[in-house]
């Protein structure tokens, strides 16, 4: 069984992506890492280069500026990335640069696909998501966070990245057929500085929205981003990634929120409620068809 994984960056000193982190927490998993390193303002090359694993091999691309909407680039570069995955190759791992997985799922997620590796009806592997907020110390706790996505998928022909780049889905725009692991990915990217914060959203803005006139009224604001717009939170009550720890004991800011209240409409407060008892979310977009659990 070959596994192959991927990842695509660009400027990831300047918006402090967990990107090192990201691409360590999956050389366990993989027989070797392809990173798609776009053109970048600061040395994101060098950074990627000082990992120092023979099984990562960088190549190069050049974003194209103009995709302005919706995020839309991320996926287009996604996939040109799949492109470099040799055909020998059985799964693909794909992890974000601020994304990052624990090393306590190692031995399930490569059970999970030693399981599923003749089970050609599996498309793809799911994860759970734990999504950190402000601090390392809170998670979101809504349904504006995604609960699951996935991040493994076969190396068959069809198979693309969608949209932002969250998920995947095959030719026609159909859903993939996919099994759950009980294995999670941690997504860092709402864990900065708040200045650092606000810096990653101008950074990033023209790949989301069109409107020169909103972006431009972003580049004119104050460097600082204000976490107390959440809608609910609770406290993060496990263990982080082991290739986390340098980043995590090296923090130097400190947000205190109040988490007590929810800032839910009514019915989404319904909905969440639901989904605590029962553990099922309800009328949810998603990406997949879940066949085996």
């Amino acid at each position: 069984m070959k596994v192959t994984g991927i990842t695509i960056i660009r400027n990831a000193i300047i918006n402090d992506y967990p990107i090192v982190e990201a691409i360590r927490s999956v050389l366990p998993l993989v027989d070797e890492m392809i990173v798609a390193v776009g053109d970048s303002q600061d040395a994101t090359e060098s950074l990627i280069r000082s990992i120092g694993d023979d099984k990562v091999r960088i190549v190069h691309s050049t974003w194209d500026l103009s995709m302005r909407k919706g995020g839309v680039i991320l996926a287009a570069e996604t996939n040109k990335v799949l492109q470099h995955v040799s055909a020998d190759t059985d799964w693909i791992f794909y992890i974000q640069g601020d994304e990052v997985i624990h090393e306590q799922y190692r031995d399930t997620i490569t059970d999970g696909m030693k399981k599923y590796m003749n089970d050609t009806d599996v498309e793809g592997l799911l994860f759970r998501y734990v999504h950190f907020y402000g601090t390392y110390d809170y998670i979101g706790d809504s349904r504006k966070w995604y609960n699951c996505e996935t991040r493994i998928i076969r190396n068959i022909r069809g198979i693309y990245s969608y949209r932002d780049a969250q998920g995947f889905r095959k030719l026609g725009d159909q859903k993939i057929n996919v099994a759950k692991l009980d294995a999670a990915v941690f997504h860092y990217g709402w864990v900065k500085h708040p200045r650092d914060m606000k810096i990653k959203q101008k950074q990033v803005a023209p790949f989301w929205d069109d409107n020169d006139a909103s972006v431009n009224n972003l580049l004119a604001e104050e460097d600082f981003f204000d976490y107390n717009q959440f809608d609910a939170l609770a406290k993060f009550k496990g263990t982080h990634p082991e290739v986390m720890k340098e980043r995590i004991n090296s923090k130097n800011w400190h947000v205190e929120l109040d988490i007590r209240k929810k800032k839910m409409k009514f019915k989404y407060k319904i909905l969440h409620a639901i989904e605590k008892l029962t553990g099922k979310r309800l009328f949810t977009f998603s990406n997949h068809h879940i066949i085996r659990s």
